[in-house]
């Protein structure tokens, strides 16, 4: 099968099977093309959770497709490639999350939504990079523990000095990456052009960018700006939207070592294959998922 006959039936199969297909900026061009609506885990969470479609087609990893399921526990939630994973939410597990809090008694939990739902039922609240700043902000507490990404909360104890952040110390090894020497020698190559980074990098590099923002502020500010050239600190696949929705504008990756290969994993013919034979559904134990949803519940009452 051709890819314009993939491409053709899965749009006959969504309208069979009352399907929408969504997609993180991150995915492969061709996946970000046929799907519904592509953006950031905080939108597309609002989507999946408000959509009337019985059938979500989630094109991410898994603990996106879990948090569509915990959201919407009647909806048929798909997740095309089975082992796309993140190993960021793999660096905290639901004892090393009990252990923290033990260690912090009393101190109220926000969670990065890049976490298992064991994990986001011991937390008091989720966020994403979008909204983690108005999520802290909207907590009546001077201390917040601040799981698992330590680069995001880091970001956001800048933004809030007056409340203390403890840190649990996981982090996005795609983000991490990213060295401050790179940084440098792309502004001597390119002194004029601004550098547009995500939370998730390293304190050092975000010192050293012009502008902080999660993928879809990264997207409006790119939009809104006058400029016509940018540096993009964030994972490659963005690339493709800001290109896309940007035709006249000039972008160029910080670093090479922005790829993440968990969303890369997912092809045209994964979500074909999804649609056509439900692969694959996410299950969650009903009482997991009930203690899991309060704190999506608490984080989509927050503006972004």
């Amino acid at each position: 099968m051709t890819d314009f006959e993939m491409i053709k039936e899965i749009k006959r199969l969504k309208i069979e099977k009352n399907a929408i297909i969504l997609a993180h900026n991150y995915q492969v061009s061709e996946v970000q093309d046929i799907a519904d609506f592509v953006g950031d885990s905080f939108g597309l969470s609002k989507i999946a959770y408000e959509s009337k479609a019985t059938t979500i087609v989630f094109c991410g990893v898994h603990f996106m497709a879990e948090s569509a399921k915990i959201l919407s526990p009647e909806k048929k939630v798909l997740l095309p490639v089975k082992k796309a994973g993140c190993p960021m939410a793999d660096m905290i597990t639901g004892e090393s999350i009990r252990n923290f809090k033990a260690d912090n008694h009393g101190v109220p939990v926000v969670c990065y939504v890049n976490t298992s739902a064991e994990v986001k039922a011991e937390s008091d609240i989720c966020c994403t990079s979008s909204n983690a700043v108005n999520v802290v902000n909207s907590l009546d507490s001077d201390r917040i523990l601040f799981v698992p990404d330590q680069n995001l909360g880091n970001y956001v104890a800048r933004q809030v000095p007056e409340k203390e952040i403890i840190l649990f110390r996981g982090f996005c090894i795609v983000h991490h990456r990213v060295e401050i020497e790179e940084v440098d020698e792309i502004r001597r190559k390119l002194p004029d052009v601004r550098i547009l980074a995500h939370p998730e990098c390293q304190p050092e590099v975000l010192e050293k960018s012009d502008f902080v923002g999660s993928t879809s502020q990264i997207l409006k500010e790119a939009k809104k700006s006058s400029d016509m050239e940018f540096i993009i600190g964030t994972e490659i696949g963005m690339l493709h939207v800001l290109q896309k929705e940007n035709p006249e504008k000039k972008f160029h990756i910080l670093s090479l070592a922005l790829v993440c290969e968990n969303m890369k994993k997912t092809s045209l013919k994964d979500v074909y294959e999804a649609i056509k034979g439900d692969k694959y559904e996410m299950t969650l134990d009903e009482s997991l998922r009930i203690r899991a949803k309060k704190s999506l519940e608490r984080m989509l009452e927050i503006k972004e």
